[in-house]
């Protein structure tokens, strides 16, 4: 187990010698910078606790993708989760709201904070919308699947994987779900959310799609005799469903600190955990020995969702976020060692249907 983590371990290590060499610059006092290093661990616990269903879909998605795409997400992937989405997004979010340039917006989150967190909040409503868009078509697509075999809520997927026969049904259901939330709010901020909103459900559209033409391009490969994989459109996909995950850690963590570099020292040392939590999934092969633990993370990302969506109108503690997909993962996982017991043998696909 322990492999699987000394790099997280060690960025942590060095990202939390970092916040005591800030939190000593700033503030100059012991009780002071150990404040400041106790923010940095808190948003950390946070990030993981947001982001375990994140790990859960990457590890499925990377179970179908080979060696070279692995390896490029799991590192080229981590850049961009670290550094793109913990510091650049957030900055780039001001740079617009504020007209701004890039350098102007790294001067304004360090010498004026507050004034940093109030432009970055003041964009949750877009937000809110395009993530909370596209997190629910990626957990919606899962479920509406004629071709799921397995169910674990098998009272709600039998129906949603019936209903899949009706093309575009999740599509349908996710336009009235955002609809229906323009009615709660102020007719600007309603325009603004269902503009993102589609957006969103656009992007995972065309995700899927560049995922299918590449898809198509690698079979017309293989029947003329050439085994290459592109794996690209799965790299895409992967980066996009970070960034979406990020959102909700990103803006919640102004709810502990205003300071760029607090919050980016601590959701990057989640980030990090995230992705040994996602390389131990895939080589263990976690997802094929408990069987429910994918649709309990899915779940987890409708939740999410719908969390999100609502965040435009109602404020939702982050840790009723993270206890409810933590809650749906365990009972997955608590489902999955319960069917292990009772069909021991994985070979007895009778049984296996029949649960």
């Amino acid at each position: 187990m322990l492999r699987f983590y000394k790099g997280s371990i060690l960025f942590t290590l060095v990202c939390l010698a970092l916040a005591v060499a800030y939190g000593w610059m700033q503030t100059g006092t012991a009780s002071g910078t150990m404040s400041l290093v106790w923010i940095v661990v808190v948003l950390s616990i946070l990030e993981v606790s947001l982001s375990f269903d994140n790990a859960v879909v990457n590890a499925a998605v990377l179970e179908d993708m080979d060696d070279i795409w692995q390896k490029r997400f799991l590192t080229w992937g981590m850049v961009i989760a670290v550094f793109g989405m913990r510091i650049v997004f957030p900055l780039a979010i001001v740079a617009i709201a504020a007209g701004l340039g890039p350098v102007e917006a790294l001067k304004l989150s360090l010498n004026d904070p507050k004034r940093y967190e109030e432009i970055v909040s003041s964009a949750h409503v877009g937000i809110a919308g395009f993530g909370g868009a596209f997190l629910a078509m990626v957990g919606l697509s899962f479920f509406f699947d004629g071709e799921k075999e397995v169910h674990w809520i098998k009272w709600v997927e039998e129906k949603l994987a019936v209903v899949s026969n009706i093309k575009a049904a999740e599509i349908a259901l996710l336009l009235l779900a955002l609809y229906g939330m323009t009615f709660l709010l102020p007719e600007d901020e309603g325009m603004t959310f269902l503009v993102a909103g589609v957006l969103g459900l656009v992007t995972f559209i065309g995700v899927e799609a560049l995922g299918t033409v590449l898809e198509m391009r690698d079979e017309a490969q293989k029947a003329a005799g050439v085994v290459v994989r592109s794996g690209l459109g799965g790299f895409l996909y992967l980066n996009v469903l970070d960034a979406s995950f990020s959102f909700d850690g990103v803006i919640g963590a102004f709810a502990l600190s205003n300071n760029m570099v607090i919050i980016a020292l601590g959701l990057s040392i989640g980030a990090m955990f995230v992705r040994s939590m996602t390389i131990m999934l895939v080589q263990k092969g976690t997802l094929s020995e408990y069987r429910y633990l994918e649709h309990g993370a899915f779940w987890a990302i409708i939740a999410l969702a719908a969390i999100m969506i609502l965040s435009a109108r109602f404020h939702i503690p982050e840790t009723v976020t993270g206890l409810i997909g933590a809650a749906l993962i365990g009972l997955s996982l608590w489902w999955s060692i319960r069917h292990k017991r009772k069909y021991p043998d994985a070979e007895l696909d009778a049984a296996v249907r029949a649960d």
